[in-house]
């Protein structure tokens, strides 16, 4: 099998790749994604694991319609070594980064990615046109991934361009594009019960994670201590009450989904190089403190950019304004994922 291996928080994860070659799965192709021993690793790696493992255990049980925005789990088990391996089916093993990286050489070549037609050669529009419809498809995915996991009380708290898998680079292929959110290690329960309870929920599943450890308390303990940093964030805006802390959560969630659509957008849209996350992020946060107004208006002096802008003012601005909206400074005046699915730019109205 093939792997990948990457960072998530100090542990490394290694992503392998195979097939099912027997049972009634049989010819299915998998995700493998595992998790270090206590040898090798730390609390840590397995608080993650277990996290990672309720999480999808949560969301697949919480409808007779499972979101297919959200990557599938199909099972875990536990080496002798102690490792701990999640299985997903394996619908695409691409990432929007991939797609970003690539769109952006072809807007510094004039080109599109995947397939051309004839007449692209004659008419640059169409590939960029091709590449609008191709950026909305993918964040409609990934909004509609996200208002699922809110709507069945869990944060994602890793949105990036790695945590989104597609299927396709092939900007002709649109219509059978499909974004999958993943890595749900740091995802964060705020259902009623937890966050008016303010301790694990104790379900079935989740004892079944721990059984059989001596030391299930440092696990639990570990697991609670994956939100540390949001609750931190959360009483230093002011959120207190539980129900003030759960809305933070999801606008915590919001504003990191906010930069990663002007992620894609702008390295997609603009010359190869000339800009990434972040130093976009710092241009936005530091430079402008998120009056993007003001940023448009340093971001149209270049004009590697110009492509990207020129989508963004669709609309009189549209994709300005959603995306103003989800980097609200005051994160009670950002929008639900559901409201941004709904926004006149990522409906693709302002494509036509």
């Amino acid at each position: 099998m093939s792997f990948q291996e990457f960072g998530e928080g100090g542990v490394q994860v290694r992503v392998y790749t195979g097939r099912f070659i027997r049972g009634p799965r049989s010819g299915t192709r998998v995700l493998l994604k595992a998790y270090p021993g206590r040898n090798a690793g730390s609390v840590e790696a397995d608080a993650m694991a277990a996290n990672e493992l309720a999480t999808h255990a949560v969301l697949q049980e919480a409808s007779k319609e499972f979101c297919p925005h959200i990557a599938l789990l199909l099972g875990g088990f536990q080496t002798l070594t102690g490792e701990q391996w999640l299985v997903f089916q394996d619908r695409g093993q691409l990432t929007a980064a991939d797609y970003a990286k690539a769109a952006g050489l072809a807007t510094t070549d004039r080109r599109a990615v995947g397939n051309w037609e004839f007449l692209d050669y004659l008419d640059y529009s169409r590939p960029i046109q091709r590449r609008r419809i191709f950026i909305i498809k993918m964040l409609r995915g990934i909004f509609g991934g996200l208002s699922y996991m809110h709507s069945n009380g869990r944060l994602h708290q890793s949105l990036g361009p790695s945590s989104v898998l597609i299927n396709t680079l092939s900007e002709s292929d649109v219509y059978s594009l499909l974004p999958q959110l993943r890595d749900m290690a740091f995802s964060v329960d705020i259902s009623d019960e937890e966050i008016f309870r303010g301790h694990r929920s104790g379900l079935a599943w989740r004892q079944q994670i721990l059984d059989g450890r001596s030391d299930d308390v440092s696990i639990g303990s570990a697991t609670a201590a994956l939100a540390d940093g949001l609750w931190r964030r959360a009483r230093s805006a002011g959120a207190l009450t539980p129900l003030e802390r759960k809305a933070f959560g999801i606008a915590d969630d919001i504003y990191a989904a906010g930069l990663l659509m002007a992620y894609i957008i702008f390295v997609s849209l603009c010359k190869s190089g000339s800009v990434d996350g972040p130093s976009l992020q710092r241009l936005f946060e530091s430079t402008f403190q998120l009056d993007l107004q003001a940023a448009r208006e340093y971001c149209l002096a270049d004009d590697n950019w110009i492509e990207a802008i020129k989508f963004l003012d669709l609309g009189d601005g549209a994709g300005w304004e959603v995306l103003q909206a989800m980097l609200n400074p005051d994160y009670r005046q950002r929008p639900i994922a559901e409201a941004v699915l709904n926004h006149r730019f990522m409906t693709g109205a302002v494509l036509f």
